[in-house]
């Protein structure tokens, strides 16, 4: 059975920065890449009139937005999956590597610093909680 490297991500660019370092880490170990999107409630959405009507899911979103940043990154054909997991975000990388023996969380260091640093953020909850590794990427952007 190969490694299993799992990324959280969102639709934000500091995520897509997570994402791309964890495609990287996954290549160079020859490790299967988990890209993971969390959802903490069961919200269902109709779109539409009449007959022509669509539901859309919190969990449904959350594996689009999973889909999307998986189909950005290089990795080789087969060892990328996507998922929606449930809970808070850091909650669903925890309990997603855990379940499914992640040997690797990787995360952005967004809200890492300032205020954030004293209010929390996924990554220092993840750091705390992980049943593995965790590798924090800086996806701080030098103007």
């Amino acid at each position: 059975m190969s490694e299993v490297i799992v990324v959280g991500v969102d639709s934000s660019e500091t995520a897509k920065r997570a994402a791309v370092a964890a495609a990287k880490l996954a290549t160079a170990l020859g490790a299967e890449l988990h890209v993971i999107s969390g959802f903490s409630d069961d919200r269902i959405e109709e779109f539409g009139s009449g007959s022509d009507r669509i539901t859309v899911s919190s969990a449904d979103s959350a594996e689009y937005v999973a889909r999307k940043v998986s189909e950005e990154l290089d990795v080789p054909a087969g060892n990328i999956k996507y998922f929606a997991a449930r809970g808070t975000p850091a909650n669903a990388l925890i309990n997603y590597a855990e379940t499914n023996n992640a040997s690797l969380i990787v995360v952005g260091n967004k809200r890492m610093k300032g205020l954030g640093r004293v209010l929390g953020s996924i990554a220092n909850s993840v750091a705390h909680g992980a049943p593995c590794d965790v590798y924090i990427v800086n996806t701080d952007v030098e103007a």
